[in-house]
């Protein structure tokens, strides 16, 4: 009995190890014949037109390709379960380059061989794919991809959903569809292959694509297979006669590798193109860069899984610079592949060996197996892959997109379509861009403004000061600034506060709280420079809070920052400030119109009338140097010079100006002029800075019909001011004739 123990106990051990082997060979199995299904699609796909000769070697090519990329990603990957292979986007891309070319070759010389330079310009896209990859990796510049815009990813992909259909309807028909063509896919034959195609595709759509179960597309290619050679069978047509009329493939005698890097193939291949094939070899690395991304970010959430995205790129970058030593052409790690591993139980590293065991096996039986298969099962699912993305992009996306997007969407597809994809990229992200610019600037930069009658400093102020503030707190506007001010926010800031400065013309202080804003661009300092120059023509003072490093710097650069623009690191010190030069001045006012009501109580005899004068003048604010009026203006208003001085001046040679008289304090001037209503005979010039009361000719005329007695009063005035100016010049006369 304890022997017994002891022999069972290490297959009791090791049972749940040989369990889990179990799950991961059967699941690397069940995805393998999807890879088989999808390789041989992709090697007719790739090995169409005049390389179909070739296609045995496509189909090595494929599977080697399929069995180095499962297994080096299966081993280095961090998903352990992931199954890779080429995918549909990547054998699209490969396709294109391969006709282009093809086609530039037959072009030059016709005669020239075909196989040798597509393996040597496969094993050199495959190369350059895996070095920038790993580049990517390394750099942990990868995530970059993710700030394309979208409509640029999407147009991208739709393109190349419209590129397989293209080459499913040239594997079905054996001739591509153009404008050449079309008269040829007008027979009964061809129209009958592209129906039974479609029908697969559409048989696809509604079994497959809905239910999405693990096992349900193998299944459905083999029922396809077995139904299309029971239809052969009861048309009475035989397998060579299938093959004869083009509804099977012709099986190529055998699976050929070819090495590519022998010294005639690189000395004979046409180098001369590659500059030509720029674009489509671009393409080729950013479809697989970006399917690697995406696929991995695709199993993750479909896995609940979390996978390291610089790990991925490095491994999927050796993969593919050993699949082009080997003249293999791209693919990464396989969404569909790697769910059903997962769903069947895989979660080891053997699944993946098992899927290149199986693919490298597949250089011996893809023969028959090939002849075996119908064109309408290939190209149907190759109708069905195209037609699936199209939909995903064309239809699909336009209830994610806004309707520029959508249009810029469609816009890249036929622009790759017309004049390629490094075009179609390049113009997609320019459109993306515009459009991103265009949107970002339709959303405020300002989160809310204020005036200081609603928001104040924490200063505590005493009842006269609140009262003061509550009067006069509009003169302070604030706006709280967010978020990146580039070109497009900038200038509708600059909008905005044009249209406030016109609803508030009694703003003295201009407040701006840069808190919430992350940045700001030159155009946007340049908005800043016009703002400025709009708020010192009304005599308002700029007051910055919060401004960032980055911010200052573009707004020094600019010009922005100088003596006039105040600086202040909190919002509460701003305020404080402003409401004291604000208590400051309207104080200094109302000192100043007591001295005006005294002034005009000495000249009026009255304090009511006093009063009711000052009400009726406009206080004028003049710097030294400052023209009042000039000669010749028409002569409809008085000034009654409260505080400073202002010079009478008069022409004289060479364009001069000389002062007549000079005039003080608590002194009058255009009285007669108001009085006649005659132009200006002299211009008035503050001589140092001045405070004035202007009464104008409209006021002075209210005044003679509401207030007879005090317009009596005002013009005695002026007969008494003109005496005595007419005695002093009669002075002046005297001493003169001396």
């Amino acid at each position: 009995m304890a022997d017994s123990t002891v022999h069972l106990s290490p297959f009791l051990r090791f049972s749940p190890v040989i369990a889990r082997a179990l799950n991961d060979v059967l699941g690397g199995a069940a995805a393998s014949v999807l890879t088989v299904t999808l390789g041989l699609s992709y090697a007719v796909l790739i090995f169409a037109g005049p390389l179909a000769p070739d296609l045995g070697t496509g189909v090595g090519v494929t599977f080697m390709a399929s069995a180095v990329l499962a297994l080096v990603i299966g081993v280095g990957s961090s998903l352990r379960f992931a199954i890779a292979a080429p995918e549909a986007s990547t054998a699209a891309m490969t396709g294109i380059v391969a006709s282009s070319l093809v086609e530039r070759i037959t072009a030059a010389d016709p005669s020239s061989p075909l196989l040798a330079p597509v393996l040597v310009t496969f094993g050199l896209v495959s190369i350059a794919t895996g070095l920038v990859l790993c580049t990517f990796g390394v750099t942990r510049i990868g995530r970059a991809i993710r700030y394309i815009p979208y409509p640029v990813v999407g147009g991208f992909l739709g393109a190349t959903g419209c590129l397989i259909l293209l080459g499913a309807i040239r594997v079905i028909t054996g001739q591509p569809l153009q404008l050449a063509t079309l008269g040829s896919f007008a027979n009964t034959t061809t129209l009958f292959e592209l129906g039974a195609a479609c029908a697969m595709a559409a048989v696809l759509y509604l079994t497959w694509h809905r239910s999405r179960t693990p096992i349900g597309l193998p299944l459905i290619l083999v029922a396809g297979t077995l139904a299309a050679h029971l239809a052969f069978w009861l048309a009475g047509i035989s397998p060579a006669e299938a093959q004869r009329l083009g509804w099977t493939f012709h099986p190529p005698e055998q699976i050929g590798l070819v090495w590519p890097w022998t010294a005639q193939a690189i000395v004979h291949y046409p180098w001369s193109t590659l500059p030509e094939l720029s674009g489509n070899l671009i393409a080729v690395i950013f479809v697989t860069a970006s399917s690697t991304l995406f696929n991995t970010t695709g199993v993750e959430v479909a896995t609940l899984r979390e996978a390291d995205l610089e790990r991925e790129l490095n491994v999927t970058g050796l993969a593919n610079i050993l699949c082009g030593a080997l003249g293999g052409y791209p693919g990464c790690i396989s969404v569909s592949r790697s769910i059903l591993n997962f769903s069947a139980g895989g979660r080891g590293r053997l699944s993946g060996l098992t899927s290149a065991a199986i693919s490298a096996s597949m250089l011996i039986v893809a023969p028959a197996l090939l002849g075996f298969m119908p064109k309408l099962v290939l190209g149907g699912l190759l109708v069905y892959l195209g037609s699936d993305t199209l939909h995903k992009w064309i239809v699909q996306s336009r209830r994610r997109l806004t309707m520029p997007e959508y249009l810029s969407l469609l816009a890249i597809i036929l622009i790759i379509l017309k004049w390629g994809f490094v075009a179609g990229i390049l113009i997609g992200v320019v459109i993306g861009c515009t459009i991103f610019a265009l949107s970002a600037s339709r959303a405020s930069s300002i989160k809310f403004g204020f005036d200081g009658t609603e928001y104040r400093s924490s200063l505590d102020r005493s009842r006269d000061e609140q009262a003061l503030l509550s009067t006069h707190g509009s003169e302070i506007q604030g706006l709280k600034l967010q978020s990146y001010l580039f070109f497009g926010s900038a200038n509708r800031l600059y909008q905005h506060v044009k249209a406030l400065l016109q609803r508030h013309p009694e703003c003295r202080f201009l407040v701006f709280d840069f808190k919430l804003v992350t940045g700001i661009d030159s155009s946007a300092a340049y908005s800043f420079d016009q703002i400025k120059r709009a708020a010192l023509d009304r005599g308002i003072d700029l007051v910055l809070v919060h401004l960032p490093p980055g911010a200052t710097k573009a707004l020094r650069d600019n010009g922005f920052v100088s003596p006039e623009v105040r600086i202040v690191q909190e919002l509460d010190h701003a305020l404080e400030w402003c409401e004291n030069e604000i208590i400051a001045q309207h104080r200094g006012h109302a000192q100043e119109e007591a001295s005006l009501r005294d002034w005009l109580t000495q000249i009026l005899g009255n304090g009511d009338d006093a009063a009711q004068l000052s009400r009726c003048c406009e206080r004028l604010e003049v710097r030294a140097g400052e023209i009042i009026v000039r000669a010749g203006d028409p002569a409809d208003s008085m000034h009654f010079i409260l505080d400073g001085r202002v010079g009478i001046m008069i022409p004289a040679e060479q364009d001069g100006m000389t002062r007549v008289r000079s005039l003080g304090r608590y002194t009058t001037i255009g009285e007669m002029g108001l009085v006649s209503r005659t132009p200006r005979s002299a211009t008035i010039q503050a001589e140092v800075d001045s405070v004035l009361y202007v009464l104008n000719a409209h006021q002075f005329d209210a005044i003679k019909i509401e207030a007879p007695a005090l317009s009596h009063k005002l013009l005695t005035y002026f007969v008494s001011v003109m005496a005595e100016r007419l005695t002093f010049a009669n002075r002046t006369i005297a001493v003169l004739r001396r």
